[in-house]
């Protein structure tokens, strides 16, 4: 059973305005008869505005002994119930239905004492109620419970919404980590092939008399295969499903413009720039460069349709920058139709990989913006002595 809040702010509000309506009512209605309040009174308010405090910490509880203790007060004293009687039933009556399904014997209970203080009510001295008033009690207790119902149904939709995002998220993060895994699994593959192969030509070239190179070589060699096999084992269910053949060559950003006029024929007026010396990237982030374009490209063409976007890649001395910039809608224009992808999720999956930095928003003159920076490991050119 899960444990109730204690009372809010909210809680406390509405229990002093249930009592100031209780002081003000019965104040009133005694001055104008020139008439006292017994002082038993200030207790029965009392005690009615602590139920009302109350409520939702035992909605089931309170709305039983308030409905009971209220149906005797009229029995005893022969008076008539007051306005503010009749509203804090009404309150703790929603207050039970909005906690508790319709089914649930407490609501079923709820209802029955609820039913046997409008009865009590009405039927109260000096009389039985004229049709209007009985129709205005049954009219406003039927809207309470139906209001009641209808926000604990709304509770439980909009929870079960909250659930089936995180559950969506959750999955779109792990396949697009399983798509990057695919992708740098190529990238090490390919590597480390290509350090076999220069292991196999060096050992090649070495003289008879070099026993222990060709023994170390042969070793590299081995090793490195075996990297390779052990790879392609632990990710060979990585590459189920995927699309293509595997015989393409990765993309990078050398490729952009193939990429920009993919998206220019889609309908985006890209403008590319690329600033400072390019360098030659590691492959992994290289790919990943790449990716982040191609997301957030495909992210404009979605949201906002064909608009004009300027990409802007920047070689800094220990930093890879790219900036993604759009224009937001046209006038009378607006994105392509279909569910809201998830680049963005994978474009944080990448940065994160590579220890990025990457902020996503509209801008302030219209439009929105990705702006990312991937740190670059300082390579040792050869000859070089690092302190």
């Amino acid at each position: 059973m899960s444990q109730r809040p204690p009372p809010t702010a909210i809680d406390w509000l509405i229990a002093v305005v249930m009592a100031l309506f209780a002081v003000a009512e019965e104040v009133g209605d005694r001055a104008f008869v020139a008439d006292r309040p017994h002082p038993g009174w200030w207790i029965v308010v009392a005690a009615a505005s602590v139920l009302v405090l109350l409520r939702r910490r035992a909605p089931a509880t309170v709305t039983y002994v308030y409905s009971l203790a209220a149906v005797a007060a009229f029995a005893y004293s022969g008076e008539s119930a007051s306005a503010w009687q009749f509203c804090a039933q009404l309150l703790l009556l929603f207050t039970l239905l909005s906690e508790v399904p319709p089914r649930d014997p407490r609501a079923v209970a709820g209802l029955a004492v609820t039913a046997l203080f409008v009865g009590a009510m009405m039927f109260a001295p000096p009389g039985p109620p004229g049709p209007g008033d009985a129709a205005v009690a049954l009219v406003m207790t039927s809207i309470t419970g139906g209001a009641g119902v209808a926000v604990r149904r709304h509770r439980q939709l909009a929870f079960h919404a909250q659930e089936r995002g995180e559950l969506l998220a959750r999955e779109a993060v792990s396949k697009e980590r399983t798509r990057i895994a695919r992708e740098l699994h190529d990238v090490v593959a390919h590597s480390v092939s290509v350090m076999v192969m220069q292991a196999g030509a060096a050992r090649l070239m070495l003289r008879p008399d070099q026993v222990t190179e060709r023994e170390a070589l042969n070793v590299v060699e081995e090793t490195g295969r075996e990297a390779v096999e052990e790879l392609r084992r632990m990710l060979g269910l990585l590459r189920t499903g995927r699309e293509g053949d595997g015989l393409a060559p990765q993309p990078s950003l050398a490729r952009l413009d193939d990429l920009v006029e993919q998206m220019r024929t889609a309908g985006l007026d890209v403008r590319l720039s690329v600033e400072g010396e390019p360098v030659p990237l590691p492959a992994g982030l290289d790919l990943s460069a790449y990716r982040i374009v191609q997301a957030a490209l495909a992210n404009t063409l979605r949201h906002a349709g064909p608009t004009g976007v300027e990409v802007t890649v920047a070689y800094r001395p220990r930093a890879l920058s790219l900036e993604i910039l759009d224009e937001g809608p046209r006038a009378g224009r607006t994105g392509s139709a279909g569910e809201p992808g998830h680049g963005l999720i994978g474009m944080r999956e990448r940065v994160a990989l590579f220890h990025g930095r990457l902020s996503a928003g509209p801008l302030p003159g219209g439009g929105y913006g990705v702006r990312v920076t991937l740190p670059l490991v300082a390579r040792i050119r050869p000859g070089e002595v690092v302190a």
